[in-house]
């Protein structure tokens, strides 16, 4: 069973790799890449792996346009949705 907001984060990210290129265009196709492979998984991501993600995301806002920077940011609400589903700390 997909976690719905880890797909949708995903898709967020891809749309927003098209609008970039080299370094930032990587690491978003990485980050939607995991996000797939998590929401999929048998397992769900615990908190500490979905900070990291985060993180990641605030720090990539910094180096793209605004409408990217849109798109990011919803990839992050989608994930931090999805992080106050889980279980734990």
């Amino acid at each position: 069973m997909p976690r719905e907001e880890l797909v949708q984060a995903a898709e967020e990210l891809k749309h927003a790799s098209t609008n970039v290129s080299g370094d930032v265009k990587d690491r978003l196709e990485s980050q939607a890449d995991t996000l797939s492979d998590l929401a999929e998984a048998d397992h769900g991501p615990d908190h500490g792996r979905l900070d990291r993600i985060m993180h990641s995301l605030s720090e990539l806002k910094s180096d793209v346009d605004e409408e990217t920077e849109e798109r990011i940011e919803s990839a992050y609400d989608h994930v931090k949705a999805h992080r106050e589903t889980v279980s734990g700390v």
